[in-house]
């Protein structure tokens, strides 16, 4: 095999694991919420405790690519894609620490009854679910128009952001804890729209050799 074509190869692993990485942090976070809504400390625990395997994905990405730097000297727009595999790697990575977050915050809040419909929150996760596909999809197929789509996806969430703090604090002297906690949960909603945000920037990096901010 001519070294191009073992390059190749090892890049298209560096991708699906990428993808790979992505699909399960999606999923973290979706189980992470709905185990919020059912209040299902077992299936908290579950994610909690998957976390590691996410890490351990991270890891390996990384891995992969300083090699592919050190052993193939790979040219500028191969080595765009590399260091960008890097960068989404650690966004996606912390995405699946926030689905962690979000179960250790369901686990505070207990079996008790929430002080107020789910709603905003449940759109806020809904659009970040959105945001994290979308990203994955843009990078598997280098797409900046689906990108820029993440990006533009982001004011929504900052908006329902701004909403939902205003509600919950509104309640505040209700039950200071559990919105505390549900508080932290839009939080972690919030931050997981702006590291989707980060990936599609560098997309944009991967496929324009420049670096743009989409959150302006």
């Amino acid at each position: 095999m001519v070294v191009r074509e073992k390059f190749e190869m090892e890049l298209k692993e560096l991708n699906e694991l990428l993808i790979k990485l992505g699909v399960q942090s999606s999923h973290a976070l979706a189980n992470a919420f709905t185990a919020l809504e059912e209040q299902d400390f077992e299936a908290a625990l579950e994610i909690i405790e998957d976390d590691v395997k996410m890490n351990l994905l991270e890891e390996e990405i990384n891995d992969l690519a300083i090699l592919l730097i050190a052993k193939q000297q790979p040219v500028a727009s191969d080595l765009r894609r590399i260091i960008a595999a890097i960068k989404i790697a650690a966004d996606l990575e912390r995405m699946a620490d926030f689905a962690v977050n979000i179960a250790k915050s369901t686990i505070r809040i207990g079996k008790e009854p929430f002080i107020k419909p789910l709603t905003h929150l449940k759109k806020m996760h809904e659009l970040t679910i959105q945001m994290i596909d979308l990203s994955i999809q843009s990078y598997e197929k280098e797409d900046i128009i689906l990108a820029k789509e993440v990006s533009e996806m982001d004011d929504e969430v900052d908006q329902l952001y701004g909403e939902t703090i205003k509600t919950l604090l509104e309640r505040a002297q209700e039950n200071m804890a559990q919105v505390t906690q549900l508080t932290f949960i839009a939080r972690y909603l919030e931050r997981t729209a702006d590291h989707a945000t980060n990936i599609a920037e560098n997309i944009f990096f991967m496929v324009k050799g420049r670096h743009y901010d989409l959150n302006e």
